[in-house]
């Protein structure tokens, strides 16, 4: 098989049974790989209505065509589960080298089932698979975790959070990336699950070696002229853009803006600190950075969203509170926007704003005093409280671009499937960057369509899986072009479209059984107060997304839609 490896691995951590069997061709040819794969396999093995923390419900990590080969920006992995913070069906992406070890290991899909009785992990040397006892990693944090296993391969773990099941814990792999968001680092910790580790030796097979060098070189040559900035500085550089244009969210997304942003951006961090580029596998961009000497020798800087939510989103403008807590949230395997944006929820309810954030992260991470409120979400901590504070949709807490300045956004959010979130169709790129090209961000007239396309383009780039920082300087026309020739099947651009369209709808499907409809599109009531969102606008462009999309008035997936798209 060429691009991808043939073998799905199914491990139930109950009995302690490890099964190998052949990935399927015709669902790897509709849904590509990573993201795709991950739902399909996870939509057909479990019923929407599971507990998210039961033994029950499963955890897939996946990897795609474009693993761990030539392709840039390649070095990314999926993981697969149902959210426990938010209920829906969840996927979340993390790049460093842990997903291309794993594809080295010739895995398309590793699916984790039941829970094992005491701590284990799991070690991956290509054909070498076994669980192995965890009880004197179980307590520890992400590094020390990661130190005690590295000399075996590349690792994904949990830190305390993920133990203690918070809501709102990661899964972090090569210490600092993270499969984000959704909270399924409690999944993972809900089977007794602290860490996998891979070591992997054999390369990806491509089928036309000649026509994916072409395209790896155009891809790479498009990538380098287009991304110098986030070279430079991270998405950090985003930072006094965003505050700038009067979309940086402030004090709980009661302002758009903060006086001192410079305080806490790229910028200043560039100016203040010694600081070096670190680049996942195959990546020529660099975003993450690393800072080099003085007191916070060895820490990550900061990604813009945390920068944000720790920052201007609690009215913080000290950057060196933002390090530690930085630090802190991957040590302990937390969602930053999440943990960020409750704590501004937290400071609103309480009238007045957070100047310790170190002893509230470690709070959250220990699952201890205010830390067990704080750790299930805003949602929740505004429900506990009787106070419509919570800055979310679908349950997710929404990330640093103030939707009443992004129409488009506005929109994407609400009709994420995952809840509000920025990376189901990131328009800002086109409102705010120009890319692909400039529009108008204080108008939903066309913005409908444009997201639809947006969201479906994504869900095929996760499945390839690529970094999204691709999609900004290379056309889908690479994409499906890079898929053709590593796998042999040939895709048309409307094909490899179609492809992230029918993930789409898939994910749409489980929501709905789960109990999510039309009536969950939608924003905090903040966003339409005081001058804000015209709430009209918005149900019309809603229903304008709806009829794009072939949905019903309920916003759920049509017979025609389904059997169009060949999920029935």
């Amino acid at each position: 098989m060429h691009g991808w490896t043939g073998k799905n691995v199914i491990i139930d951590l109950t009995d302690g049974k490890i099964i190998e069997n052949n990935s399927d061709l015709n669902e790897l040819r509709s849904y590509i790989g990573g993201r795709g794969l991950g739902v399909k396999l996870y939509y057909d093995l479990v019923t929407a209505d599971i507990d998210p923390l039961s033994p029950e419900n499963i955890l897939i990590f996946t990897t795609g065509p474009l693993t761990g080969t030539r392709a840039p920006l390649s070095g990314r992995h999926v993981m697969v589960s149902k959210s426990p913070l938010t209920g829906t069906i969840f996927d979340s992406s993390s790049g460093g080298f842990f997903g291309k070890e794993l594809k080295f290991a010739s895995v398309d899909a590793l699916i984790i089932k039941g829970a094992a009785d005491e701590p284990v992990y799991i070690s991956i040397q290509d054909d070498d698979i076994r669980i192995n006892n965890a009880n004197d990693l179980w307590g520890k944090n992400v590094r020390q975790c990661t130190d005690q296993l590295s000399g075996k391969g590349h690792v994904a773990c949990i830190g305390r959070a993920g133990e203690r099941l918070v809501p709102i814990a990661n899964v972090m792999n090569d210490y600092f990336h993270a499969c984000g968001r959704g909270g399924l680092g409690a999944v993972m910790g809900s089977k007794k699950l602290k860490a996998i580790v891979v070591k992997g030796t054999r390369k990806t097979v491509i089928a036309d070696e000649e026509r994916f060098e072409k395209g790896c070189k155009e891809a790479s040559n498009l990538i380098k002229k287009g991304s110098s900035g986030l070279s430079t500085y991270g998405t950090s550089a985003l930072l006094n853009l965003m505050n700038y244009q009067k979309i940086l969210p402030a004090g709980n997304f009661r302002k758009n803006e903060f006086n001192n942003a410079s305080m806490v951006s790229g910028e200043f961090i560039k100016e203040n600190y010694d600081i070096k580029g670190h680049a996942c596998y195959n990546c020529t961009i660099a975003c993450k950075h690393i800072i080099k000497s003085g007191a916070f020798e060895g820490y990550e800087v900061p990604e813009y969203e945390t920068l944000w939510s720790f920052g201007p989103d609690n009215n913080n403008s000290d950057i060196g509170s933002i390090i530690k807590v930085n630090r802190m949230c991957n040590d302990y395997g937390i969602d930053t926007i999440s943990a960020g944006s409750t704590i501004a929820a937290y400071a609103e309810i309480m009238g007045e704003d957070v100047k310790e954030f170190t002893e509230l992260v470690k709070k959250i991470g220990d699952n201890a005093g205010v830390g067990k409120e704080l750790g299930n979400g805003s949602k929740a901590l505004s429900n506990s409280r009787g106070k419509d504070v919570s800055m979310q949709c679908k349950g997710l807490e929404l990330p640093g671009y103030d939707p009443r300045g992004l129409m488009g956004m506005a929109l994407a959010y609400a009709t994420s499937n995952r809840g509000g979130c920025h990376m189901r169709a990131y328009m800002a790129g086109p409102e705010v960057l120009g890319k692909p090209k400039k529009v108008d961000r204080l108008t939903f007239s066309g913005k409908a369509q444009l997201v639809k396309i947006e969201q479906d383009e994504t869900a095929s780039i996760d499945s390839l899986v690529l970094c999204k920082f691709a999609s900004f300087s290379v056309p889908k026309e690479i994409f499906a072009e890079l898929l053709s020739a590593a796998t042999g099947v040939d895709y048309s651009i409307e094909e490899y479209l179609k492809c992230g369209e029918r993930v789409w709808n898939l994910e749409r499907l489980f929501n709905n059984k789960a109990g999510f409809s039309r009536k969950d599109d939608t924003l905090p009531e903040r966003f339409f107060e005081n001058g804000g969102i015209d709430r009209n606008e918005f149900d019309k462009s809603l229903d304008e997304y709806c009829l794009q999309r072939g949905w019903d008035e309920s916003g759920a997936p049509t017979e025609r839609k389904l059997r169009e798209l060949g999920i029935i």
